[in-house]
């Protein structure tokens, strides 16, 4: 017993490197204990040197250091646990290359004995070989079919290691799980000592491990059989991983003791995290796959590491009997690699053994690499990440929309202003910006600005994922943004539509309102399944409404400014100073709204209505949603302007208003005849509590909440059609049947004139055919243009000036003037209108200027195809700038000789010289000329707004003054097209304002016309039919005169709203606005033609007389007819060469009591007229029949420039035709 003590002494001394004593046991003993199992019996003795008692052998307590092994003769076995795993992997990689030799060998020795066989054959002759190749065939047999059970074992592992299945997804998950599970272990047992002695059975994580080892030997066989190259798969890293970890697991069990060891390799199983994540479906964009790539390595590495410093410095170098060791704790070699990766090194904790120095060279060069690369990397993708990831959440059932495509400072400023205007009552929607760039520092604050409303995402909608994260299912609507100042217009639109395409794929009902540039794109949007205008999608084209917006200008000059007010919120700035911005402001504050009409409106006529809310609302109506009252278009909703007194006002009537504030129009619903007919103040016109009132509850939501239920959208069958009233209750319709049928004169839909296609060659005036050429009240188009400039779409500009509610002889002759080769380009889509020129030449050419004669023109327009093709955007207006300024800086002569000379000259083709139409003589007494080319009406194309500085050279504009404030601007001779960005919101509040506006734009372009348009790329000429011929019948825009007629009286000093009544009563026409003189405010006399656009004046406001008035006319079936009546009543230069302008003077039979002496001259003077023009009847050519019903006022035409003739010169006594009745054949 004794023997056996001191033996276990001995042991002691000798592990402890000599000087073991009893006294380090006892003092050892609470430290650690450790269970050994022992042969020899057990008993207890004591002794007087050592005072320790010692255990039984079957379980005995040995307080163990790092100096004390668990063997009885002293001796480590790190040795043991360390050769089994170099032993397996080198033994393995031994049989591989040994296998791969003897392949080798075997695989050459049969293509020599192959070889050897081929060649006896040959020599020994067929019948041999016949005999030799059944054992051959055999035995290639047994290999196939040996083949074919090792192909489909291998399969078998290779489906169930995959991530392809099921099975293979949930091992590989498992296999991760068991390797975290196997490091967490390894944490535990860090702190126990390197190497001590474990009992299997009692060892409740031992056994853990075991089992998790026995998972892993598993399967790595798997791996095994199904690795195509097996030695590349043994060098793999998980493989290294199993190879020093799964055999000393099985040793410890065998030895009954643990080796902490290698096990910190599972560490390196990290690294597989993120795929792990991905099989999951967790991450699924590339930044989250990236991050956990770059934390799962930077993890590991770090981690790994600390394991070896762990192991070498609690363990010592071999070499030195393990004596310099120290005890360090796992989470002390994690924070000394941390420190020394970061190149801080406090010093307090670091390596003595020789290995953990040497280990720690190596790693500092690449450790420091990893962490200079990766964290600074991790750091902006969490950075970035939490800015603008993430995902949408609604607030409190509050809507929102998305918004998309060209997203800038300006377009997103541009949107914001209008869309969050004050003006439009509460807006109760969150704005959700998407776009695949992160914003500059300039749009990010402008989102701040607006946190409460605004919402900024990165990604694109073309992204399925990104249109998950704005909730786009749920969104009101989607609205597309364009680039409109980019190089290639196609391009932008291809880029928009298949953002539309991804938009309507992901979610069918979502509302799009896209913006295009060029209208041939818009057939694009028609391809598209999902793409509805009854649900509210809708198209907004730049072009089209741009070049809409300057051909109404055409027909009256300023209408541009006025229609981009009406859709543009702008805030009311008041003015004391009695100048023509005061007036002009004022009407800038006036948006267009919609609201139902009360039901005390029900049965009065339109006139009588739009006369009582004027009045007495202080509301101005302009056009409602109208019901017919047919079966067959019951449910087709139209939108009438104007329609007239026939028409009757019914129950729920959607009326469209021109008004300040959303809170005025409200007062169209709450009036009330009982309640609110002796008000006079507009302001106390609400709510009142009538049972009939009450009634409509259900109809009191505010305009854009009432269009967000979609109670007010139009079908494509309904779509709005300017029509007065339905086709068989026109009066007088069978007379119009009556026309020639055989002959197309309108398109198939009867909106437009039309012709048949003619050669553009037969279009082109060479310079001095155009200088023989009278021309005058025309519309000069100056493009600027060449073979490689994108196409602006100049039908789009033709149209309006074509619209079918004009009468063949009122149209304006356009010429253009430009390159030759870009207007080839263009010539398909206007080759079936009539009256069009061209003239080969540039706009700079004050020769082909002059041979256009544009200073008789009504109308010169300056368009450019080049403006986007330029980087710095102060030069994209140049070509613009110079020509205005050219033709303003011109000098003419009296152009009345000229007329008179060129009266028998050369007619062009489309010119029919015997029409009075074109006939030269109608220019003979054009009194008075322009002499100067700054009285020639001019409107200019912008694409930058501050360029518009340039056009005027005499105002006092700011240069960043805003556009819609500049003078060129309220004069209408300046048009930009980001005034067209008011559209989006406008549209997406209330979408009849956006067809309201088309309507009157494009002169009556319909859904059915465009999808005609993308079958043909051109108008389709139609017979003349009962159908066709009554859409003609629909309103114009046009400028009344007050400088005579039945409202001369009213000019001098009148009232604007006596002269809206008397208009509206007495002619079915609706005013306003009004055109009026820049100085008339000025009680001096002044020599400025220049005038300012007024938007719906007060009632009380005063006239002048040089005023013109903007208004919607009736059409008129008789002005064709009347001709020769109107012939003799009328100067020759206002009845032909200027029949086709649209400022018109209504003439009247009574004179006026203060100018009886200027009646008398003018009478006198007509007169002398008819004289000089023959008393031979003249046969006038006309497209409407003799027998049309006849209409009781007559309004002849006048141009803008005339009238400030007229103003400067001080004459209005050979302008005004006297009144002439037409008797009422009735």
């Amino acid at each position: 017993m004794a023997n056996g003590g001191g033996g276990g002494g001995s042991s002691g001394g000798g592990g402890g490197g000599g000087g073991g004593s009893s006294l380090r046991m006892s003092s050892n003993i609470h430290a650690n204990h450790l269970s050994l199992d022992a042969s020899s019996s057990s008993s207890s003795s004591s002794s007087s040197s050592s005072s320790v008692h010692e255990p039984k052998m079957d379980a005995l307590i040995i307080p163990v250091t790092m100096e004390v092994p668990c063997d009885s003769r002293g001796q480590r076995m790190w040795w043991a646990f360390l050769a089994s795993s170099m032993v397996t992997f080198f033994g393995g990689l031994f049989i591989i290359l040994l296998w791969r030799t003897l392949k080798y060998l075997w695989t050459v020795c049969c293509h020599c004995g192959g070889k050897t066989k081929e060649a006896q054959k040959i020599n020994n002759g067929s019948s041999q070989a016949d005999g030799t190749l059944k054992p051959v065939d055999e035995k290639e047999e047994a290999v196939a079919a040996e083949v074919g059970w090792m192909t489909s074992v291998k399969d078998w592992a290779g489906v169930m290691i995959s991530a392809q299945t099921l099975t293979g997804r949930v091992l590989v998950v498992l296999v991760f799980a068991l390797s975290i599970g196997a490091l967490v272990i390894y944490f535990i047992d860090s702190s126990n000592p390197i190497e001590s002695c474990q009992n299997f059975y009692k060892d409740f994580t031992l056994q853990i491990d075991m089992a998790f080892n026995v998972f892993f030997l598993l399967y790595f066989g798997l791996r095994f059989i199904a690795a195509n190259d097996k030695l590349w798969f043994w060098l793999e890293v998980n493989s290294v991983v199993d190879f020093f970890t799964v055999p000393p697991v099985f040793v410890s069990v065998y030895l009954n003791r643990s080796w902490l060891g290698l096990r910190f390799l599972r560490a390196l199983r990290l690294i597989q995290f993120s795929e792990i994540l991905q099989f999951l479906n967790i991450l699924k964009t590339s930044n989250s796959i990236k991050l956990v790539n770059l934390l799962s390595i930077f993890i590991s590495t770090w981690l790994t590491a600390a394991g070896f410093i762990h192991l070498v410095e609690n363990s010592g170098d071999p070499w030195e009997n393990f004596q310099n060791n120290q005890a360090l704790t796992y989470w002390e070699c994690v924070y000394l690699l941390m420190v020394t990766m970061s190149t801080v090194g406090y010093g307090d904790v670091y390596a003595k053994t020789t290995l953990g120095r040497l280990f720690m060279v190596f790693f500092i060069l690449g450790g420091l690499a990893m962490f200079a690369r990766y964290v600074p990397e991790i750091a902006a993708l969490i950075l970035n990440r939490n800015k603008f990831g993430g995902t949408f959440n609604k607030h409190g059932g509050r809507k929102h929309i998305v918004v998309c495509g060209h997203i800038t400072l300006e377009s997103v400023s541009n949107f914001l202003k209008d869309f969050l205007h004050k003006d439009r009552d509460d807006v109760n929607v969150e704005i959700v910006f998407l776009h695949n760039i992160s914003p500059n520092l300039e749009l990010e604050a402008l989102f701040k600005r607006h946190f409460t409303q605004v919402e900024f995402y990165q990604g694109s909608v073309l992204n399925p994922h990104d249109l998950a994260r704005v909730k786009i299912e749920s969104a009101d609507a989607c609205l597309i943004l364009a680039n409109k100042y980019c190089a290639d217009p196609d391009a932008e639109d291809a880029s928009n539509i298949m953002r539309v395409i991804s938009i309507k794929n992901y979610h069918p009902k979502i509302r799009i309102i896209t913006q295009m540039l060029q209208y041939h794109n818009k057939a694009h949007l028609l391809n598209i399944p999902s793409w509805n205008w009854k649900e509210g999608d809708d198209a907004i084209c730049l072009a089209e409404l741009k070049l809409g917006f300057i051909a109404q200008s055409c027909l009256a000059q300023g209408l541009s400014t006025m229609l981009a007010n009406l859709f543009s919120m702008r805030s009311f700035i008041k003015i004391e100073e009695d100048t023509w911005q005061k007036y002009y402001l004022e009407g800038v504050s006036n948006e267009m709204y919609t609201e139902y009409l009360s039901s005390a409106f029900v049965g009065l006529s339109f006139p009588t209505v739009c006369e009582l809310c004027f009045v007495k609302l202080k509301l101005l109506m302009i056009a409602i949603e109208y019901k017919s009252a047919n079966r067959e278009s019951r449910s087709r909703k139209r939108i009438l302007i104007n329609p007239g007194n026939h028409l009757k006002i019914q129950e729920g009537t959607l009326g469209f208003f021109i008004a300040s504030d959303a809170k005025e129009v409200k007062r169209a619903f709450f009036y009330c005849k009982a309640c609110h007919d002796d008000i006079t103040d507009p302001k106390r016109i609400k709510k009142c509590g009538c049972k009939r009132l009450e009634d409509e509850q259900p109809s009191t939501l505010s305009p854009k909440k009432k269009q967000r239920n979609g109670g007010m959208r139009n079908s494509p069958s309904s779509s709005p059609k300017l029509m007065r009233h339905d086709p068989l209750l026109i009066p007088g319709n069978d007379q119009i049947d009556n026309m020639d049928s055989n002959v197309k004169k309108y398109d198939s839909t009867g909106m437009f004139h039309w012709c048949a296609p003619k050669e553009i060659e037969k279009v082109i005036l060479t310079r001095s055919e155009a200088a023989m050429t009278v021309l005058s009240g025309h519309v000069v188009v100056c493009i600027f243009g060449d073979v490689s400039s994108a196409l602006i779409g100049l039908r789009n500009l033709v149209m309006p000036l074509r619209a079918s509610n004009f009468h063949y002889h009122e149209l304006k002759h356009i010429v253009f003037v430009g390159s030759i080769e870009y207007l080839k380009r263009e010539w398909e889509t206007l080759h079936n209108f009539p009256k069009v020129s061209i003239l080969p030449g540039t706009p700079l050419s004050r020769a082909d200027l002059r041979a256009v004669n544009i200073n008789l023109c009504d109308m010169c327009v300056i368009l450019s195809a080049n403006q986007n093709n330029i980087d710095d955007t102060s030069l994209q207006d140049k070509e613009c700038i110079l020509a205005s300024l050219n033709i303003k800086s011109m000098q003419f002569d009296d152009s009345i000789g000229v007329l008179q000379a060129n009266s028998q000259g050369f007619t062009p083709p489309g010119m029919d010289r015997s029409s009075p139409d074109n006939s030269p003589v109608h220019g003979m007494l054009r009194q008075p000329s322009i002499t100067t080319g700054v009285n020639i009406p001019i409107i200019t194309e912008l694409v930058n707004d501050t360029n518009v500085q340039f056009l005027d050279q005499d105002d006092d504009d700011d240069p960043d003054t805003e556009l819609y404030l500049t003078q060129p601007f309220a004069c209408g001779t300046a048009f930009a097209v980001s005034v067209l960005d008011s559209l989006m919101s406008a549209t997406y509040f209330n979408d009849n304002i956006l067809t309201l506006i088309r309507t009157l734009v494009t002169g009556g372009a319909t859904p059915e016309l465009e999808a005609l348009i993308a079958e043909e790329n051109a108008l389709r000429g139609g017979y003349s039919t009962p159908q066709t011929l009554a859409n003609r019948d629909r309103c114009r825009v046009a400028q009344l005169a007050l400088l005579d007629g039945p409202f001369a009286d009213l000019g001098d000093g009148g009232c604007y709203g006596d002269l809206f009544c008397k208009a509206l009563k007495t002619y079915n026409m609706l005013c306003f606005g009004i055109y009026r003189l820049r100085d008339a405010h000025l009680s001096t006399p002044s020599q400025c033609t220049k005038r300012y656009v007024i938007t719906n004046p007060p009632y009380e406001f005063e006239l002048v007389p040089t005023d013109l008035i903007f208004c919607l006319m009736q059409f008129d079936h008789n002005a064709g007819q009347s001709r020769a009546s109107l012939s003799h009543s009328s100067h020759s230069s206002q009845s032909s060469s200027k029949k086709s302008s649209s400022i018109h003077s209504i003439p009247s039979t009574a004179n006026r009591p203060n100018r009886p002496k200027s009646r008398e001259s003018r009478d006198k003077q007509n007169a002398t007229r008819m004289n000089r023009m023959g008393q031979a009847e003249k046969k006038w050519f006309t497209d409407e029949p003799d027998n049309a019903y006849p209409r009781n006022i007559q309004i002849k035409p006048m141009s803008t420039h005339m009238a400030n003739q007229i103003n400067q010169y001080k004459s209005t006594s050979s302008l005004i035709p006297p009144i002439r009745e037409v008797e009422d054949e009735c």
